[in-house]
């Protein structure tokens, strides 16, 4: 189903979300929706004030990549170099921290976070690392921890009545292995701080390296999710896995032979979904892998609005059938960001991954997701949807 006005979909959110109850409190809607950084389409990202924002906006779980500092804090910032999302690099007293490194094989120079302590990492301020998105909150919020962002979570959590989830990805674990500042342990300690390590507990731990993975397998028993990563798409649809985007870095700096034979793709086989279901509880795949895309003869606009859809492969299917969760990420607003089938309305993405039957997703825009979750459920139910189709008389719809 199209529609025609994202507005449809945000009043309809308004409309029929009824707030959870007392006794509602540790009950999430499915699908999941997951707030990509916080809500990092409106404010910078992994802040404070981004993830509160992503729970305004009906977030179930807000989403903290973790990085170490020099002194072994864990903050909140999407990789170790922090030059596109701090004011680092406008910062003179820091100009000599300035330096080449390699994570996961690939050369970067900027500035990086294992440099810093955490009271250095208090003076930089946030900034919007997206040109196309809003720049008048940059240099306005800090750099927050892991601990104040789980504290964040259980906060607005009473406060809005429901339970708010953290799933935090350790960024690059074996490069910080290899500095001595293992993200592994520090995470749980976290958690386990916070009451938050078992079973139960609102969180999960996400990686695009199996062998972490493994390890926090025997650590813990809170949920655990492998990440599948790609480069980009080719030409006729098919996945284009070139380093440092080629498999989990892990086994790349194995050496293993049988390992670097494979890319992300093998997760995604049987054989793949069978030995990720010996460690973790889901897969967290690049959406790409689940609706591909081609080049559209007669698309136009920028970026993504050129291409068009191909049909969907089964792999939600056959995750399903191995026992484990999906969480496809990321989704997004911008027309540059959708393919022409979308018509340029996000809520048609969203619509087409619920109806896939997907388990959950990471979006930058949860109050989007949130209200195409809803839209979605009064389609499937059998009075609402008919009130919503136009099919029922008013008074059948009171």
């Amino acid at each position: 189903m199209r529609l025609s006005f994202l507005g449809l979909a945000l009043a309809c959110a308004v409309a029929f979300t009824a707030p959870a109850s007392a006794h509602d409190r540790s009950r999430f809607d499915s699908p999941l929706v997951v707030g990509h950084r916080g809500a990092s389409g409106y404010l910078p990202e992994h802040t404070l004030e981004s993830y509160a924002l992503a729970i305004e906006l009906g977030a179930d779980f807000i989403e903290p990549d973790v990085v170490a500092t020099k002194d072994g804090h864990l903050i909140t910032r999407h990789e170790p170099n922090i030059t596109n999302t701090t004011d680092v690099a406008s910062r003179p007293e820091f100009a000599s921290r300035r330096r080449t490194a390699v994570v996961d094989g690939a050369t970067e120079e900027g500035f990086f976070a294992s440099d810093f302590t955490l009271a250095e990492i208090r003076t930089l301020r946030a900034k919007q690392p997206f040109g196309d998105r809003p720049q008048q909150f940059n240099g306005k919020f800090g750099i927050a921890t892991l601990e104040e962002v789980v504290e964040l979570a259980k906060r607005k959590g009473r406060e809005a009545g429901r339970t708010v989830g953290v799933y935090i990805e350790t960024k690059h674990p074996t490069y910080h292995q290899k500095l001595n500042l293992a993200l592994e342990q520090r995470i749980l300690n976290v958690l386990t701080r916070a009451g938050w390590n078992y079973r139960e507990a609102p969180v999960f731990i996400q990686s695009f390296e199996q062998a972490n993975l493994k390890q926090l397998n025997k650590m813990t028993r809170v949920k655990l999710i492998q990440l599948i990563d790609a480069n980009d798409v080719k030409p006729d649809g098919s996945l284009d896995f070139t380093a440092p985007y080629d498999r989990p870095y892990d086994w790349t700096a194995s050496g293993n032979p049988a390992l670097l034979a494979r890319t992300f793709a093998y997760l995604t086989t049987d054989a793949g979904l069978r030995e990720v279901k010996t460690y973790a509880d889901g897969i967290g795949p690049w959406k790409r892998y689940i609706v591909s895309t081609v080049v559209d003869p007669n698309g136009t606009g920028p970026g993504e609005a050129k291409l068009k859809l191909l049909p969907p492969t089964d792999l939600i299917a056959r995750a399903h059938k191995a026992g484990l969760l999906v969480h496809a990420y990321t989704f997004r607003n911008e027309q540059s960001r959708l393919p022409s089938d979308y018509a340029g309305n996000p809520v048609n993405e969203y619509l087409q991954y619920f109806e896939l039957g997907i388990d959950g997703l990471f979006s930058d825009f949860a109050d989007t997701a949130v209200a195409a979750r809803v839209l979605h459920k009064l389609k499937n139910e059998p009075k609402f949807g008919d009130c919503f189709t136009g099919e029922a008389k008013p008074w059948q719809c009171d």
